[in-house]
């Protein structure tokens, strides 16, 4: 608050004034309270510290220390505030040492991987290229300053190049309530603007002839406490209509709201608690996209499928799931933040009164950092809302650096490398606003509300909202000053309310309105926005404002353009005073009624401002300013009606159809990417394969009870897996398996991955290295309990299988032959921790199948799926550099295990287990480097692999979803209670996970992330339907019970 950063320099002062006089320890203590009438500077400084440090339980103290009658009493109830005080401001200062050392590294690492990505990006270039490539690349960031892209142009030529092609696009907005009429904003901290500018942006996309559908997801809710339209599946958007070229409708065509049921379905969620269902959220959107592509498909796309042609995330939750649904479908993500965490961390630390541990109990803060962060690693395209939030706000994240950006930008103009380096664009394309009801009435609305007599309009035609707000007032004639805002610190309205309490000509002058959501109880709201509700009354009291301010209790949405319409009707001025707004949308609407403004300097305000030049921006910390600039626009009516007139003549260029053309023009530049399947003649489906209705006569039949296989035992080496001996050298294994995998495509193999007619299917992910012989003990008893219990149960018996594994397919090769199972056993192998995916396979003899002849086919599919913004050597280059080194933690405890390594997996072996990076300071190193990838630490913290960025064991199986149209929700995935770093991300979304106790003796999740950041009960739901654990091992009895329990989900 205002008060905070005064608070040394006051408790220096008493300290001052307690200590003259005085030697002893005590000396700091302050002097008695002197009797009334004999000014004491002790008391000054004590009641002016109270005052502006806004922390409500010494705030209690105060009330009671000044009410005790006792002047003793009351001096020592004082005295010890002193001392509480100062305790607070120490803890304060203690804070802000700890948050300084923590930026301070983190600009030396900041430093040191852009100096290292400089050096890398260099070795390519001769020497005046170099200086000639920092010299372009300093010289477009000036440009960009002040070059504006037509967008119209920029669509226009996009549009002729792709005319016959209609855009589907999809926005995602997950939390808040959501509804195209009549929305709540206000009525909580998650419904505010944000809401309505997705809901206009869905419908004016919707508008614009080069585009055919939208559809906004968003949480499906149910619950008692709200509305039972937010329950609707599916509501579509009506359209409003903006002066765009007419376009012929469709049946699926226009802006929908999708809602995606997620988490407890009968309860209302505050966006801290959503995380845990992000990837539940994800695989319903997946399947809507899905099933949404086919039907586009047949109306607009000839037969084939529509794919979103962009997925757009708005704030960090939705950021998430962009991240995810982008890297399922191989489709371009954009990302609008709206508001920032890291920028919501430093203002929540500068303030003193939390540590960064209890932010982020509070906010899960850190939680939210690394959605961002993930949305950076992900997106084409980050849209922001002012310069300010790119410089300010994005420069504090690990994936963004402003240098670094300008340099890539200049290397990919010039056509060089970038050595797999990689920063999102940013751009800046203001929020639009409706204007169909607002154009001509604001231009004459004070001309055509008096008469000739210059009597107002008759009060029957009034809005009745006129009437609840006029009614606080004495004299309703007076100006208006109007705040609408919600009741929360950042918007800073108790600042608000004491500059105009203090300022007695400004009180004289005008009236205070302010429009605070709606609110039922005031002990009912959340306790934030019912602490400052309450300080709003008191400070009301205090100052005697009754009759000068206004704070109705409800009102419609639909009646925010009539309180514009008040405001303007009384010569008013719009005050926005929040600590920091990130954009602003208010000040527009605002202008649009002819409102002057006085606002914030702080973010959007600024942007705004210099285009419509309507008004005054202030410092809100400063409460004489925001009095003086609001005396300065009522009293001075030639400068407001200059703002007023100005505001009209320029709000043009905020409407939504121009925002919409800039943002179109924008995301033509994507690199546009899709689903594109190089290998359906080579493993189309046969429905009527004689191995398919083989493999269904023989009910998976396997080598149990001591069976050890019918393998051949003269086969040949690249086509017999029993070949891979246990004693095989992993070198040789390895040979052997590319022989196998590269004849297949020259083999008359035509087995179909039979895994997308699949009703159920089996992951096995249970991260045990055990290998034992022994179908009793180790993996191979795991698989064949599995195997065993899903064969016992007639509900089950045609279930595929599919083993996850860090494993190389060589290693699982040489496992399963060990103990007599055949590959052929299994639909799927997703190998080395998700970097590839192969299919097992027969051979056809004469019409006939031979069971015994198995070899398996690489998913080149998956191959370059995964491929996107992978830098293999660039980043083999950037970690051999760490190796070397002996700064910390990095230093020569890492090899290389070539034998490990694939086209898109880096394996590294660990020698030192005490000198780890965790594997979110690994990502922290490489994205400063603007290297996007992921870390996994796996077979008990001796391996660790370096994939894709789209590759990890969990998207795979979205990745079969999508490839093979097997549901997610059709999954029963088992794990173990501890595992690899990535087994966090299988225990979460719409699949059902089986927990086997004691199957892992040991993990590697402790290397998953670092003390000062979120912790798995953050993300993983305390009491989800669709985990389950064993009760008692891993036994084929219990397999099947836990089986049968997480079916019926």
């Amino acid at each position: 608050m205002a008060g905070n950063e005064w608070i040394n320099s006051y408790l220096e002062a008493i300290l001052a004034v307690g200590s003259s006089g005085v030697e002893d320890q005590r000396s700091i203590i302050p002097a008695p309270i002197a009797e009334k009438g004999v000014f004491n500077p002790t008391k000054y400084f004590v009641e002016e510290v109270i005052t502006g440090f806004d922390e409500s339980d010494i705030y209690r103290s105060w009330l009671k220390a000044t009410a005790t009658r006792n002047a003793h009493e009351r001096n020592t109830r004082l005295e010890n505030m002193c001392w509480r005080i100062w305790h607070l401001a120490r803890r304060k200062k203690q804070i802000e040492w700890d948050d300084a050392q923590r930026l301070a590294k983190r600009r030396i690492e900041r430093e040191r991987g852009r100096r290292d990505a400089a050096e890398d990006m260099s070795e390519d270039l001769s020497e005046g290229d170099r200086l000639d490539g920092v010299g372009i690349a300093e010289g477009a960031s000036m440009g960009n300053r002040m070059h504006r892209v037509s967008s119209v142009d920029t669509v226009a030529a996009w549009a002729e190049l792709h005319k016959d092609k209609r855009l589907y696009i999809v926005l995602i907005s997950m939390h808040g309530l959501v509804r195209g009429e009549n929305m709540e904003l206000g009525r909580d901290s998650d419904t505010g603007g944000q809401v309505k500018y997705v809901v206009e942006l869905a419908r004016a996309l919707a508008m614009m002839p080069q585009v055919y559908r939208v559809d906004l997801l968003t949480r499906q809710i149910s619950s008692p406490e709200v509305d039972w339209s937010y329950a609707e599946p599916t509501e579509m958007l009506t359209p409003r209509y903006y002066q765009v070229e007419e376009q012929e409708a469709g049946e699926s065509s226009g802006a929908y709201i999708v809602r995606i049921p997620c988490g407890p379905r009968d309860q209302y969620i505050r966006k801290e608690l959503l995380w845990p269902y992000i990837e539940e959220f994800v695989d319903g959107s997946l399947a809507h996209i899905l099933n949404m592509s086919k039907v586009l498909g047949e109306q607009i796309g000839r037969g084939e499928l529509v794919w979103p042609h962009v997925i757009h995330g708005h704030y960090a939750d939705a950021g998430d799931v962009a991240s995810l649904l982008s890297s399922a479908l191989n489709v371009p993500m954009v990302f609008t933040g709206h508001s920032l965490g890291r920028n919501k961390l430093e203002q929540l630390l500068k303030q003193g009164r939390q540590s960064k541990e209890d932010i982020n109990a509070t906010y899960k803060i850190m939680r939210r950092i690394e959605a961002e962060e993930l949305s950076l690693d992900a997106s084409e395209l980050i849209i922001t809302s002012t310069r300010q939030e790119i410089d300010e706000q994005w420069g504090l994240y690990d994936g963004f650096d402003v240098k670094l950006e300008r340099i890539l930008r200049a290397r990919a103009r010039q056509g060089v490398s970038c050595h797999g380096r990689f920063i999102p664009r940013m751009v800046v394309i203001p929020p639009g606003m409706e204007f169909s009801d607002v154009e001509q009435d604001a231009g004459d609305a004070l001309e055509n509300e008096v008469d000739a007599n210059g009597e107002a309009s008759s009060p029957q035609d009034d809005p009745p909202i006129w009437d609840a707000i006029t009614r606080f007032f004495k004299n309703s004639r007076k100006p208006m000053i109007l705040a609408l805002a919600r009741p929360d610190p950042k918007k800073n309205i108790t600042t608000l309310v004491k500059a105009f309490g203090e300022c007695r000509p400004l009180r004289d002058l005008a009236n205070l309105t302010l429009v605070m959501g709606n609110r039922a109880d005031i002990d009912g709201m959340p306790g934030g926005n019912a602490a400052v509700l309450t300080t709003i009354l008191k400070l009301i009291d205090k100052y005697d404002l009754y009759g000068q301010v206004a704070y109705p209790k409800h009102h419609k949405q639909s009646e925010v353009p009539d309180i514009y319409r008040l405001a303007a009707r009384t010569k008013g001025v719009f005050v926005n005073p929040a600590l920091v707004e990130p954009f602003g949308l208010t000040l527009i609407e605002a202008a649009a009624y002819g409102l002057p403004i006085v606002a914030t300097r702080n973010g959007g305000p600024v942007d705004i401002h210099r285009v419509l030049n309507n008004g005054l921006l202030i410092d809100p910390h400063h409460q004489k300013a925001i009095a003086d600039a609001l005396l300065r626009l009522v009293a001075d009516k030639t400068l407001w009606n200059e703002c007023r007139m100005s505001g009209l003549r320029n709000i043009h260029l905020f409407s939504w159809p121009e925002h919409c053309k800039t943002y179109l023009s924008r995301i033509a530049l994507c690199r546009m990417r899709h689903p594109q399947w190089r290998s359906d003649d080579l493993l189309e489906a046969d429905s009527d394969s004689q191995e398919d209705s083989l493999r269904d006569v023989q009910d998976l039949k396997l080598p149990f009870e001591g069976e050890r296989g019918s393998l051949d035992d003269s086969g040949d080496l690249d086509i017999q897996v029993n070949t891979v001996t246990h004693g095989t050298d992993i070198r040789d294994q390895t040979n052997m398996t590319e022989s196998v995998v590269r004849t297949y495509s020259n083999s008359n193999l035509h087995r179909a991955p039979i895994i997308r007619r699949r009703k159920l299917l089996v992951v096995i992910a249970v991260d045990c290295y055990d290998i034992v012989e022994d179908q009793g003990s180790g993996l191979i008893g795991i698989i064949s309990n599995i195997f065993k219990a899903f064969n016992l149960d007639a509900a089950t018996r045609g279930a595929g299988f599919i083993l996850s594994t860090a494993l190389t397919l060589a290693e699982v090769l040489q496992t399963l032959s060990s103990s007599g199972i055949r590959p052929c056993e299994f639909d799927a192998f997703i190998c080395s921790s998700g970097s590839q995916l192969y299919y097992p396979s027969v051979s056809n003899i004469e019409d006939g199948i031979n069971i015994s002849d198995t070899q398996v086919c690489l998913d080149l599919d998956y191959e370059a799926h995964i491929d996107y913004r992978w830098g293999r050597e660039d980043l083999k280059k950037t970690i051999s550099r760490w190796m070397a080194t002996k700064d910390g933690k990095a230093g020569c405890s890492v090899f290389e295990d070539e034998k490990r390594c694939n086209t898109h997996c880096i394996a590294y072996e660990v020698k030192d287990r005490n000198m780890y990076l965790k594997v979110d300071e690994f990502r922290e190193r490489l994205r400063m480097q603007a290297l996007r990838s992921h870390a996994i630490y796996c077979q008990n913290e001796s391996k660790l692999h370096v994939l894709p960025l789209l590759a990890s064991r969990s998207q795979a199986l979205r990745y079969l979803f999508v490839r093979w149209g097997v549901d997610v929700a059709n999954m029963v995935v088992f794990v173990g209670e501890t595992g690899d770093t990535d087994r966090e991300q299988l225990l979460l979304g719409m699949h059902k996970t089986v927990i086997l106790k004691g199957a892992v003796k040991g993990g590697s999740e402790r290397l998953l992330r670092s003390s000062g950041n979120y912790q798995s009960e953050d993300v993983i739901p305390p009491h989800s339907p669709y985990t389950l654990s064993t009760e008692n091992g891993y036994s084929t009895e219990e397999i099947i019970k836990a089986a049968r329990i997480v079916r019926q989900v």
